[in-house]
């Protein structure tokens, strides 16, 4: 036991490299793609039934969906990265050491996928919280008991549904930072 503790703390060997890092970018990249989808579904259904009912005049929500938006343009960036990430790893698995790239060369796109992932992580958390802040002066609002008779103070599935679609958000670009962190720092030891 103590052996194979030992040998995780050494830096790995390229072929060791190889296959946890397209291991690695395989699940990341189904990961992401289906969050990534299930946000982009949930947005697709808000941003459509945003413009057939009738519109609120509630900006942040519209902004909450925009950023929901910019998380997913990342999102679909970072699933990219995460199939460059698998090509990359083939090239190490290759027989002739010419056609391995440089280990520079993987840090750099691994860190290039870090930085990706902490400010998608960082809009939609953004996204999320803002969201979250509307819905909740919304039921504030709301006098318990009573008929609301204004529109504006109504919490529609839609509000919800753009708080799903950024929490998913979270989630891909926190599981692609965590792939792309994990393995820089194993790489780096």
């Amino acid at each position: 036991m103590l052996k194979k503790l030992e040998s995780f703390s050494q830096p790995p060997t390229k072929q060791e490299f190889a296959a946890i890092f397209r291991l690695a970018s395989r699940v990341s990249f189904w990961v992401q793609l289906l969050l990534g989808g299930i946000s982009g579904i949930v947005l697709l259904f808000a941003s459509f039934s945003r413009n057939l009912t009738a519109q609120t005049n509630n900006p942040g929500i519209g902004f909450g969906i925009f950023l929901a938006i910019v998380a997913i343009l990342l999102l679909c960036f970072r699933v990219y990265w995460a199939f460059r990430y698998r090509l990359l790893a083939r090239r190490l698995q290759a027989p002739s050491p010419e056609n391995h790239p440089r280990k520079e060369d993987v840090i750099r796109v691994l860190q290039i996928g870090l930085i990706v992932s902490l400010i998608g992580l960082l809009i939609s958390f953004v996204g999320s919280e803002m969201t979250v802040a509307v819905v909740l002066a919304k039921s504030l609002a709301q006098p318990q008991g009573l008929a609301v008779y204004n529109p504006e103070n109504i919490i529609r599935s839609l509000d919800i549904v753009v708080i799903l679609a950024n929490v998913n958000m979270i989630g891909a670009h926190f599981f692609g930072g965590v792939t792309s962190l994990g393995l820089l720092e194993w790489l780096e030891q």
